[in-house]
Order: C-alpha cells, then sequence, then structure tokens
C-alpha cells in the first residue's frame, strides 16, 4: 500500500487521518479504491461529492439521462448553467471542481444487462442511487453473482431506507431478494415524479449511502448488511429491521434458481 502523500494530500485528509479508525492507512485504502455509482441524481449527488471529498481515487458514474430543470430542486452536484448535458458529465464537472486529484470513469449508457456485466467486476463497491425496480434488481442480482457489495437506498415522499447487501460472502448475510423476493407490479410503487419527493430527504439518505461506502472500504465498524434503516422525516425518527438471510431464496438460498442475468433480457 502506498502511503506516500503529497502536502496537499496530508492537509486535504487531515482531519481523516487525525481519526484513529481512519489515519495514514485507511485513507491509502480509500485512495486506492474503486467505487461505482449508478445514477448520478438525487441520491448519487450527495453520494459522489461524499467520495470525491473523501479522497476515494476511482469513481465511476453511470447515467444516461440528461439534466433537467426539475431535477434541480434535489440533484445538488448540477447547476442551472449545466441544463442539457448529459448527468454523467455535469457532475464530473463539480466532483472536479471538489477535488481534482479523484480520477472520474464516465459511463454515460444505460445500466442494462450487458453493462452489469462489463463494469460492476471493474469496482470494489456498487452503489444503486437508482430509481426504478429493474435496475435495482438487475443491480441485487448482478452484485450477488459477480461478488461485490451493494450499497443501496431509497427515498419516496418523506421517506427513506437504506441497507447493504453482501451475501455473496456467506451466511448470515441477506441478499436483496430476501427483502424483495420479487419485483411489486407495474404501478403499484410509485415514482418521485407521481408521488413527489422533499429535495433535503434525498440529500440525507445519499449521505449516509455514503457513509457505508466509506466504512466498507475502511473495515470500520458495523455496516448496514443484515438489517434495514428507515427514516421517516416529517416524525424525525430512524427505525431499523433486521433482515434475516432467507434458506429458499431464489438467489442466494440452498436451492437457488438464480444463477446468471438471462432473466434481465439483452
Amino acid at each position: 500500500m502506498d502511503l506516500d502523500f503529497t502536502e496537499d494530500e496530508l492537509h486535504r485528509y487531515s482531519r481523516h487521518i487525525l481519526l484513529k479508525e481512519v489515519g495514514a492507512i485507511g485513507q491509502a485504502r480509500l485512495r486506492q479504491a474503486r467505487v461505482l455509482v449508478v445514477g448520478a441524481g438525487g441520491l448519487g449527488s450527495p453520494l459522489a461529492l461524499y467520495l470525491a471529498a473523501a479522497g476515494v481515487g476511482t469513481i465511476g458514474l453511470v447515467d444516461h439521462d440528461h439534466l433537467e430543470l426539475s431535477n434541480l430542486q434535489r440533484q445538488v452536484a448540477h447547476s442551472t448553467a449545466r441544463l442539457g448535458q448529459n448527468k454523467t458529465e455535469s457532475a464530473a464537472e463539480a466532483l472536479r471542481g471538489l477535488n481534482p486529484e479523484v480520477r472520474l470513469e464516465l459511463h454515460t449508457r444505460r445500466m442494462d444487462r450487458a453493462a452489469a456485466e462489463e463494469l460492476i467486476p471493474r469496482y470494489d463497491v456498487i452503489c444503486d442511487g437508482t430509481d426504478n425496480f429493474p435496475t435495482r434488481f438487475l443491480l441485487g442480482d448482478a452484485c450477488h453473482l459477480l461478488g461485490k457489495p451493494l450499497v443501496s437506498a431509497a427515498v419516496l415522499r418523506f421517506e427513506g431506507q437504506l441497507s447493504v447487501f453482501r451475501a455473496h460472502e456467506g451466511a448470515p448475510h441477506p441478499c436483496h431478494r430476501c427483502l424483495n423476493p420479487e419485483m411489486p407490479p407495474e404501478g403499484l410503487v410509485p415514482t418521485c415524479s407521481q408521488a413527489g419527493v422533499l429535495g433535503a430527504v434525498v440529500g440525507v439518505m445519499g449521505t449516509l449511502q455514503a457513509t457505508e461506502v466509506l466504512k466498507v472500504i475502511l473495515g470500520i465498524g458495523e455496516d448496514m448488511s443484515g438489517r434495514l434503516l428507515l427514516w421517516d422525516a416529517l416524525d424525525a425518527r430512524f427505525r431499523t429491521v433486521k433482515l434475516k438471510r432467507d434458506p429458499a431464496c431464489a438467489l442466494c438460498g440452498e436451492h437457488a434458481t438464480i444463477h446468471d442475468l438471462s432473466a434481465h433480457g439483452a
């Protein structure tokens, strides 16, 4: 591990290095780490900003969408001046301005089966900042099958949830299908564009997501694997629910039936 830091790096990360749980070795781990952020929108904005600020060495951004005015109520990595740009390019501009030492890999494409098979093996930690069930299930399946930890968050209206999935490490860790075995019927759960969302709620959940990523990289504390964090912003109440590994799970169970990504189409 390279512990040779420049004077600028020592100054930039001094508050990290002062922490005994991080120190110079931990900061070097962050510099070596490769994190893939899927979705450069509401969750991906604070998530990617804090990863860049923390000195994560390589950050990959996946998003095929373009920046619209309605995004700016919550997608804080972007600006009015960059309306119409692809979100990966717009977010990259913000991240470079925050920390030019971070290496950025832009994947301006939809996260489909081909992208999952190609990109996920290149990174150490995968972050789900998407807003639709097909992509969420694709990422959950792919990360388990390819042996990568998945840090997942979701928001709607005034509520958020967060967990870490690393069932590929074996029991007692559950996978995402232990929580949600199947996708809900189309139209059952509204999207943020249908039901609305308080922008600050997305910021809090994206920041919590970044915290879990840093803990996974550093190997400190207890991450959210096996637990689901629920936050109701209106009641200012956090609640943690235990998640158990399902022996009958189709993805990680004893008689699993999902062995590849063929169910997710071409």
